[in-house]
């Protein structure tokens, strides 16, 4: 098995990981969930590096990482409840807003290409940063506050942005950069991806 592959396994592993830790030992496990959480990070912008340099960054792969980053993120969210629920309940329609604008993401894209979606958009990455920030607030310093918030609306205008992209895109393909790039596709008008932002 190739080392990009080693790392999303890694991270696939961290995810029931933090949970089991949350859960047996609720406040005491913030800091090494943090920790964890940044390794799993870190594996994640490497998988991808290492992959483009050894050409083996292919649609399998790029499926595999985006199921993957699915499920390790949810699983920081989850310990996040876990270890503090009163300030996930603080903003829980929000919460609860998020988690149906990702299952509508998944259900369109299925409906539509039987695949699921795997977009690794601009605004997504984007709200990626605010998500990483929010839960190193919520993990290293129990605080939700404005940050949480301002994470919960970037959330929203990401799942609204990569649901466009579907609904724009001809046919199934990964590394959309935005809605706006999808109706160029759509209009068969070429454009150049940057290796940077569709990584």
């Amino acid at each position: 098995m190739s080392i990009p592959y080693l790392l999303i396994l890694f991270r696939f592993l961290l995810a029931p990981t933090i949970i089991l830790l949350s859960f047996l030992m609720g406040e005491k496990a913030a800091y090494i969930v943090l920790v964890l959480m940044f390794l799993g990070l870190f594996s994640d912008i490497f998988d991808g590096i290492i992959a483009r340099e050894m050409k083996i960054d292919t649609e399998k792969m790029r499926r595999l990482d985006s199921q993957t980053d699915l499920i390790f993120w949810l699983s920081i969210a989850f310990s996040c409840y876990l270890i503090y629920p009163e300030l996930i309940r603080e903003n829980w329609i929000g919460v609860i807003a998020i988690l149906v604008m990702e299952a509508m993401c998944y259900a369109v894209s299925l409906v539509k290409f039987g695949k699921e979606t795997c977009t690794h958009a601009f605004v997504s990455k984007i709200w990626g940063l605010t998500l990483l920030a929010t839960f190193t607030c919520l993990l290293g310093f129990a605080y939700g506050g404005w940050m949480m918030k301002t994470c919960i609306i970037l959330g929203l205008i990401s799942q609204l942005d990569v649901v466009l992209i579907i609904l724009f895109l001809p046919k199934w393909t990964h590394d959309i950069p935005s809605f706006y790039h999808a109706i160029l596709i759509r209009r068969g008008i070429e454009f150049k991806k940057s290796k940077y932002l569709n990584s």
